[in-house]
């Protein structure tokens, strides 16, 4: 058996996976079969899968193959098994030339013919490679079912090829081919109990029939003769690998009327024994090849025929047999057998002879005891009626009776827009779901749903049905589609940007807070504004004192020029004219006082504050240093072409004040001058924000 009879790979003819196929047919006795030819030669499956296989063996369509029955089932069971063939060849090319040569290069095209083929070589290639680099052939790799299964197959070829048996490794039989007294004690007592198996003595393990030895030299692993195979079931079989052996199973069923036996052969199944007969009480079962046959249990006299109810009929002999009686008699039907008379007058249906018996007149049907027409109007006819029928009613001149006409079947579609309901003589019209039904009775008009105030906020009706809208700030419930919910906009996922400093919910809406003190909602509503209470008069600085605004409040500022100085504006003190002192010399110019404020955490490098000469001349010399109020390290200084500026040396992460003392040194015309600037800085904290949390609403 060939590895190709356990693996099912895709039907490229086909472009979809069809498994084998299997049928089966419900079965029914020989006299109640429903339809086809009674006389046609029956073939069975079987026979059908022999001739798809034949057909694929030469290679042609098996999607258009010439019928050999009229079978719908039959022509399944060719075209599968055809395509079962077909597979099974391409994927064996594939893996031959994976095992030849080794490589796939010249399937590249990858076309339909090919593409089976490219895949059983690649697979059988990807399990060779796990064989050569010693890894597991049971890999979990999602390849695929059919994949996995070729990789598998070479995976284990190759091992099982290339695998040499050790010295003193010998294949004992199966272990129910053993002696009936089980003794072995001589064998395995030599392995002390390591051998899952047997020994063979010398500390060496094997394996019973069917298994093959594992690396470990102990474990015993069960043999895939399917795989490799080594199994020897028939044409239209299928191996099936089982616990150290394997079982051969018929690829198509055995048909209708037959069942599958232990040894794999068909055995026509006995219905009037095992009971699932289908015949009347009044008749007896008789088994037949596949089917069986209902006899009546009732025998005839002679004069009656069995119908198929097993009910003895009589039989007319005045009509079945030719002329019974002699000329000039006239013949009489009686129960099981006729009577002849002589000949008389003899009227036809319709008729009855006259009170003197000489002719035959007609006969109204109409005013007889029988209502021949039961409720309908009754027109009498020579030698017959007709029945005139009520509205919805239809005369039947075969049965000669009114029947009730279904006019929602006999005019689909055209008496209803939208559902008919058939009533005795007439119908009735209906409406679906969202409708009301029209005046005219037939017409379905939308029906405003909306009146009736279904939604908790806003309905739109649609055709048919309704809608329910909600208004801004609110939304529709997934549960009932009808009730609108409050949105909590501080909650959503871009709630936290909503507002700037604080968000507060509200039914259908939402409002933003800021600081109590120093801030204001600016009129976006959404951020805060700093308050600058010098401007609004809100501080609470002194006369004497000025008022400079910062972030989120402000600061009272006011500043005395010390000795040897004099005011000057409302920033600036100027040094007094100096008597050739040394020391007086040395001081400082000017002394201009600044105030500066940002928030923290400003990036470093920043430059804040620039100080140099109101113009430069060639040659001038500038040197510019912090000389107080910088402990902390946290500005620093640069030279620039005019002058110098202080920038941010360390992130500040924390409010706090700095009272700095700038000094530039400009040396002109050999002349050194000193200015001297103090700079307030504030470092505000950033602008604040308070995390949303709806249980302080």
């Amino acid at each position: 058996m060939n590895v190709l009879d356990v693996i099912s790979t895709v039907d490229c003819l086909q472009s979809r996976d069809i498994p084998r196929a299997v049928i089966h047919t419900n079965k029914q006795p020989d006299n109640h079969r429903a339809g086809g030819d009674p006389g046609a030669e029956q073939i069975s499956i079987e026979d059908c899968c022999k001739d798809g296989q034949k057909r694929g063996n030469d290679n042609q369509d098996c999607t258009s193959l010439p019928l050999i029955s009229g079978s719908s089932t039959c022509m399944i069971v060719q075209e599968q098994c055809c395509v079962a063939v077909l597979e099974d060849t391409m994927c064996n090319t594939g893996i031959n030339m994976a095992k030849d040569q080794g490589a796939c290069d010249s399937l590249f095209t990858n076309t339909c013919e090919t593409k089976t083929t490219k895949m059983c070589c690649d697979c059988c290639l990807l399990g060779k490679a796990a064989q050569e680099q010693g890894l597991s052939c049971d890999h979990s790799l999602s390849v695929g079912y059919q994949c996995g299964l070729v990789s598998r197959a070479c995976c284990e070829y190759g091992t099982h090829d290339n695998q040499t048996t050790p010295a003193g490794q010998i294949e004992l039989p199966n272990r129910d081919e053993t002696q009936d007294n089980g003794d072995n004690s001589g064998l395995t007592d030599q392995c002390n109990g390591k051998c899952a198996h047997l020994c063979v003595g010398n500390d060496t393990c094997a394996c019973s029939k069917g298994y093959k030895l594992k690396p470990d030299g102990k474990s015993c692993d069960d043999i895939n003769e399917c795989l490799l195979g080594a199994s020897n079931c028939r044409g239209g079989e299928r191996c099936i690998n089982t616990e150290g052996s394997f079982r051969c199973q018929r690829e198509v069923s055995c048909g209708t009327g037959y069942e599958l036996t232990d040894n794999n052969n068909c055995k026509d199944i006995d219905e009037c024994e095992t009971n699932i007969h289908n015949c009347e009480p009044q008749f007896e079962c008789q088994n037949t090849q596949g089917s069986f046959r209902c006899f009546p249990k009732m025998k005839c006299g002679a004069g009656y025929v069995q119908d198929a109810l097993g009910s003895c009929i009589d039989i007319n002999e005045c009509v079945s047999q030719t002329s019974p009686c002699h000329r000039g008699e006239i013949c009489i039907n009686t129960v099981g057998s006729y009577i002849c008379h002589r000949n008389s007058v003899n009227c036809g249906r319709g008729y009855h002879l006259n009170d003197e018996g000489t002719r035959c007149v007609d006969i109204d049907e109409c005013k007889g005891l029988e209502k021949v027409c039961k409720g309908h109007g009754c027109i009498n006819l020579v030698g017959s009626y007709r029945c005139e029928c009520e509205p919805g009613y239809i005369f039947n001149s075969i049965s000669r009776t009114c029947e009730e006409i279904n006019e929602c079947r006999h005019y689909p579609g055209r008496l209803c827009a939208h559902k008919c309901e058939n009533t005795l003589g007439s119908y009735k019209c209906s409406c679906t779901t969202g409708f009301k039904l029209s005046p005219d009775g037939r017409n379905c008009d939308d029906l405003n749903e909306c009146e009736a105030n279904p939604c908790s906020q806003e309905c739109a009706n649609v055709y048919g049905s309704y809608q329910c809208y909600c208004r801004r700030g609110y939304q529709l419930s997934d549960i009932d589609g009808l009730t609108c919910e409050d949105i909590d906009e501080c909650a959503l996922p871009t709630g936290g940007h909503i507002c700037s400093y604080r968000c507060h919910n509200t039914p259908g809406s939402f409002h933003c807070s800021c600081p109590v003190t120093g801030y204001t909602v600016a009129p976006n509503g959404r951020s805060c504004q700093d308050i600058d209470e010098c401007v609004t008069g809100t501080h609470t600085c002194t006369v004497n004192e000025s008022c400079f605004n910062v972030q989120g409040g402000f600061k009272c500022l006011s500043f005395e020029c010390p000795n040897n100085y004099r005011r000057h504006g409302e920033i600036r003190c100027e040094r007094l004219l100096c008597n050739e002192s040394v020391e007086c010399l040395t001081m400082p110019q000017r002394i201009t006082y600044y105030y500066l404020t940002f928030p923290t955490n400003i990036p470093v490098f920043t430059n804040i504050f620039r100080m140099g000469p109101s113009h430069t001349v060639p040659g001038d010399d500038i040197q510019i240093a912090i000389v107080a109020g910088n402990e902390g390290g946290f500005f620093k200084t640069e030279r620039v072409p005019t002058g110098g500026v202080m920038s941010v040396g360390k992130l500040i992460d924390q409010p706090q004040d700095f009272d700095l003392s700038l000094e530039l040194r400009l040396r002109r015309y050999g002349t050194l001058s000193t200015y001297l600037a103090k700079v307030l800085v504030f470092v505000t904290q950033e602008e604040p924000r308070v995390p949303y949390n709806p249980l302080l609403e």
